[in-house]
């Protein structure tokens, strides 16, 4: 299989980015094994070089830490500038049904200060939201480009508690996990 993998981490003053590093070189280590790998990083990349990546790739990971409830700052600029009209969409009839990226398939993996408590439950933060819920947009982005999620069951793999209570040895075995799971 073809992957690309993104780092989608940007610089922050309260993070320094190890964590998110620790998981995308994890995918990256786990991966390359049976697979052709492709890398990328938000911070630094050449647009007709990304779209090209993309057009290569079966599956894209896009390893990032949520800032605010949403993806940093450099993710949506990457997206907005790679994801580009007549190379990943066209226009047409319906609106959201003329994505070209052909089923390409994708795979969000997160990482989060809110605890896993804060979801799922009516009574905590959350308000029975799940983490697809709260990344409802990025879902729609790449629908709208004809991508598919990798596992319709489980289009994220979040990482919780990362400040607080990090549990690095537990996230790096759930990739592992995940990796040997769909024989990747």
């Amino acid at each position: 299989m073809k992957i690309l993998i993104i780092n989608g981490y940007e610089k922050h003053v309260d993070s320094n980015g190890i964590l998110t590093k620790t998981l995308f070189d994890t995918y990256l280590n786990e991966l390359r094994q049976k697979n052709d790998v492709q890398i990328s990083w938000v911070e630094s990349y050449d647009r007709v070089q990304e779209q090209n990546k993309f057009l290569w790739a079966d599956l894209v990971i896009i390893q990032f830490p949520i800032y605010w409830f949403q993806v940093p700052g450099k993710l949506k600029l990457y997206m907005d500038d790679v994801f580009g009209f007549y190379e990943f969409y066209g226009s047409g009839k319906r609106y959201g049904q003329n994505g070209l990226m052909n089923g390409t398939k994708y795979l969000l993996s997160t990482t989060w200060n809110a605890p896993k408590y804060a979801f799922n439950d009516e009574k905590e933060f959350f308000g029975g939201k799940d983490v697809d819920d709260v990344l409802f947009p990025m879902y729609c982005a790449f629908k709208y480009c004809g991508f598919k999620p990798f596992d319709e069951n489980r289009r994220t793999l979040s990482f919780h508690d990362v400040i607080k209570n990090p549990k690095v040895d537990e996230y790096i075995n759930e990739i592992k996990t995940f990796v040997k799971k769909h024989n990747l």
